[in-house]
């Protein structure tokens, strides 16, 4: 077998083989493919597409690059949630606790942030001793303890995907959909679980700009995870604007907190956190059908069990499980100052992308994978789309290293919420669903 056949083969759009195609994935682990033909392979891809069986093909592939977890162990249907993320995406943090306290098993693996969106794995690393990259066995011993586990993506954890992902960054094949799905899937099906909600963000502060790409993403995520045999499910949801309050890694933890504490129940990110919960309890068996699944994690919130899981979590792994009860023993920034509206009239847009920007500017995002985040720097939006503001009324607060830190970003932040004078209707969160 020669790369340069199965090259040739896909750029006049044939369909590769699963033979052909492990050895490919097989060659670019091992070294034995040069850099140049798997470059132009991802070209390739790029233009002519792949079926749902070569995706698949491409997904275990990956998948078998590295270490498979195997969570047979643990009674029951483990499930596991994906979203392609976004600025403000800080979901994970409450529906992990929530889906574990209505007795369904939850185990994911997270990323950290690069750019102006932030990774689940940095968020938990703001809880002060929290370690965030678990053995195997503390892993297991997380699940069968609290119910919920969650760990960074170790080095051994589909080794494809890194590589990959490296050539198509510098190769402008990113935005291919069988390459995304086969990049997500991978990690999916390495991480053990048997049943998968995902959440496919479509937006102006989201991977996929408009509800066609969404959509194309989502139901090629869903084909491929059926296709293998897994319970899978997508929402579509919106994400113009962060999603919840705050922008930040400390900042982010402590509003997670207040949510399952029982406050801002009427905000999007608890709407969203707890429909994606119901969801997955769904999938996991532990209810038989949506409403009944709501209802338990309506309870699990009211009656204070998803926040002692949370507690039981942090504690397990060497974390402050004070933080829990009070939220001010998480890192604080040194300064802050408030951003006002320069004028009265409604908050008419925000711009997610520029917000996000601001708060890797502040230092809670990473430029590159080798700079250090400030957990307490970041930003909290005062104000929503569509509400009435007057004229030096406060737009947000920003939480900063020093003066000067605050001083380069606040300019941003005031042009990247915009007050006009025609209000906004307000837009639904949650815009389709796929299965």
């Amino acid at each position: 077998m020669r790369m340069y056949d199965l090259i040739h083969a896909k750029k006049r759009g044939g369909a590769l083989t699963e033979a052909e195609i492990r050895f490919w994935v097989d060659g670019v682990v091992d070294g034995s493919i040069p850099d140049e033909q798997s470059a132009s392979m991802l070209m390739a891809i790029c233009w002519r597409g792949m079926t749902t069986e070569e995706t698949l093909a491409l997904t275990l592939a990956m998948r078998d690059s590295g270490k498979v977890m195997d969570l047979s162990s643990i009674p029951g249907v483990k499930v596991d949630k994906h979203s392609t993320g976004g600025v403000g995406d800080k979901t994970t943090l409450i529906l992990g606790p929530l889906v574990a306290a209505c007795g369904v098993p939850c185990a994911m693996f997270s990323g950290r942030g690069l750019g102006h969106t932030g990774g689940t794995v940095d968020k938990f690393a703001a809880v002060p001793g929290l370690r965030v990259e678990l053995s195997d066995a503390d892993f297991l011993k997380s699940l069968r303890e609290t119910g919920f586990a969650n760990s960074a993506q170790t080095p051994d954890l589909v080794p494809a995907d890194r590589r990959l992902y490296a050539l198509r960054d510098v190769t402008a094949t990113v935005e291919s959909i069988p390459l995304i799905t086969a990049s997500i899937m991978s990690k999916k099906l390495a991480g053990g679980c048997g049943a998968l909600v995902l959440d496919v963000k479509c937006g102006s502060a989201a991977f996929m700009s408009n509800l066609e790409e969404a959509r194309g993403l989502a139901q090629s995520l869903v084909s491929v995870g059926k296709a293998y045999g897994m319970r899978v499910k997508a929402l579509i949801t919106r994400m113009e604007e962060p999603l919840g309050r705050t922008i930040g890694n400390a900042l982010e933890v402590r509003e997670c907190i207040e949510i399952l504490q029982g406050r801002h129940v009427d905000s999007d990110l608890a709407r969203m956190s707890l429909r994606l919960a119901a969801e997955m309890v769904l999938m996991g068996g532990g209810a038989q059908s949506l409403p009944e699944a709501e209802a338990k994690v309506q309870e699990a919130l009211a009656s204070g069990a998803a926040l002692g899981v949370l507690r039981a979590f942090i504690a397990l792994h060497g974390g402050d499980a004070r933080v829990v009860d009070e939220p001010g023993r998480l890192p604080q920034a040194p300064c802050r100052r408030v951003v006002r509206a320069a004028a009265a009239g409604w908050v008419a847009r925000m711009d997610g992308r520029e917000l996000g920007l601001a708060a890797m500017e502040l230092g809670a995002g990473r430029r590159s994978q080798q700079d250090i985040i400030d957990p307490a720097v970041g930003l909290e939006l005062e104000v929503a789309v569509g509400q009435a503001v007057a004229a030096g009324q406060a737009l947000a607060t920003l939480y900063g290293a020093s003066e000067g830190a605050l001083d380069q970003v606040q300019d941003r932040v005031q042009l990247a919420i915009q007050v006009g004078g025609v209000t906004q209707i307000s837009m639904p969160w949650l815009l389709e669903t796929l299965e």
